[in-house]
């Protein structure tokens, strides 16, 4: 892996390498994936069969498109019940953490006649998208649907590619159906977030589109943006260890191979003031490296944005990380709640070597939907806010009006909205 002596110029070239990831660039992808929401959009049902039929090689009906209880049992036979048993684990972690982060609806009176509040509730229609492609993730349903399910969503929907046979992978269901899925559906790609952004006779449309895909899921969110409500655009993956010299090289190396297994767009780096842990890590690496079953990928991300950066001091190293502001940010130094006070962007940020990112991936409870590409900076992760809807109530008596009403008036006038003025000043005309 190579290292790197950190600079200005260093960092500079760094950013501009990583800025490749971004997942802007879409480019012959968009009018294609228009065409599909598009027609999915008017044909409802009968396009979203074809494109199933098309994409997924699955031949289904509107009947045999939701997955039955009788699908579900049949998954629970499938699954490890070691396997359920750690799910059921994560999920409690998960709700426990959520539940930290319900808001209240308030209401402030005032002698003066005024009453002002804030109601929040959920919103009605959660859609969540899980992908089906090369591999189940029922870690990534948890994530989507646990902190829905917390804020109060009544119905939550979700969807899923299945193969050629309308099967859907047996872990996903389970998890589904534990984490309080409502109902779920076969179809995947950008055919199935115009199904939901606009519903179909079969699959009702939600408020809110949440959930990881490929590049056609991300382009047709992006799309559909605006009809409903979504969580973010995604990039590939990302970590950051920023370590000084008491970080153990074999952990340092492990944690940076555990995000670029991921994909080859995956970006691991290390920033770190020690020069003989920089080649360390290295050696661990290559080590590692020769021995993991995703070699391949790993030596791509490794090769496209993998880096080992020395600085001169820690601050200079901080700054690096808050440059960045990457999605996952392991702190490995000597004291890490320390070096934590400093950190103003990131996604997750772990402390210490026994907090390890794959700790949040699947179990801990904070979400693992994190804000990627340095979107950091003014993103957060998932969370029971992204399923919420917060309304103003206001409420004022004749004398609190009367207090302010000229106010109001003089403020109306000063933009040349003369009937608002008159809505206020009718109230206190003489008849």
């Amino acid at each position: 892996m190579r290292i790197i002596k950190l600079t200005p110029e260093t960092r500079k070239n760094l950013l501009s390498e990583l800025i490749k990831r971004s997942p802007d660039d879409y480019g012959p992808y968009e009018e294609t994936v228009k065409e599909i929401v598009n027609d999915v959009h008017i044909r409802g049902d009968e396009a979203l069969l074809e494109y199933t039929a098309k994409f997924d090689k699955a031949n289904l009906t509107p009947e045999t498109m939701r997955v039955t209880k009788e699908e579900i049992e049949e998954a629970y036979n499938a699954v490890d019940p070691g396997l359920l048993e750690v799910i059921r684990k994560a999920i409690k972690n998960i709700e426990d953490y959520h539940e930290l982060q319900k808001r209240n609806s308030w209401i402030t009176t005032n002698p003066n006649g005024t009453i002002l509040g804030q109601k929040i509730a959920p919103v009605e229609y959660a859609g969540v998208y899980v992908p089906g492609g090369k591999a189940a993730y029922p870690s990534t349903v948890l994530m989507n649907v646990v902190p829905a399910r917390v804020a109060g969503v009544p119905h939550i929907v979700m969807t899923t590619p299945c193969n050629a046979e309308g099967k859907v992978y047996p872990n996903t269901l389970v998890a589904a159906n534990e984490a309080g899925v409502t109902e779920i559906y076969k179809c995947g790609g950008a055919q199935a977030i115009a199904a939901l952004a606009y519903g179909t006779d079969t699959i009702p449309k939600v408020d809110k589109i949440v959930g990881p895909g490929n590049i056609f899921v991300a382009i047709a969110k992006r799309v559909v943006f605006g009809h409903v409500s979504i969580d973010s655009i995604a990039g590939p993956s990302e970590i950051m260890v920023l370590a000084d010299e008491t970080a153990t090289p074999k952990y340092v190396a492990a944690d940076l191979l555990s995000q670029a297994e991921h994909d080859e767009l995956a970006s691991a780096i290390l920033v770190t003031t020690s020069e003989d842990l920089a080649k360390q890590v290295s050696d661990w690496i290559d080590q590692f490296t020769a021995k993991l079953s995703r070699r391949e990928i790993i030596q791509k991300s490794l090769d496209n944005f993998g880096y080992i950066l020395v600085a001169g001091n820690m601050e200079e190293a901080i700054e690096t990380a808050n440059t960045i502001a990457p999605e996952h940010l392991e702190l490995l130094t000597k004291d890490p709640f320390q070096t934590m006070t400093k950190i103003r962007n990131a996604g997750a940020i772990f402390l210490g070597e026994y907090s390890s990112e794959p700790l949040g991936d699947y179990f801990a409870g904070p979400n693992h939907v994190l804000p990627t590409n340095g979107t950091a900076r003014f993103f957060s992760p998932l969370g029971v806010d992204d399923f919420i809807k917060k309304t103003s109530i206001i409420s004022y008596s004749r004398e609190a009006l009367e207090a302010v009403h000229k106010d109001i008036e003089t403020f109306a006038e000063s933009e040349s909205l003369t009937a608002h003025a008159n809505s206020i000043r009718v109230r206190f005309e003489e008849h």
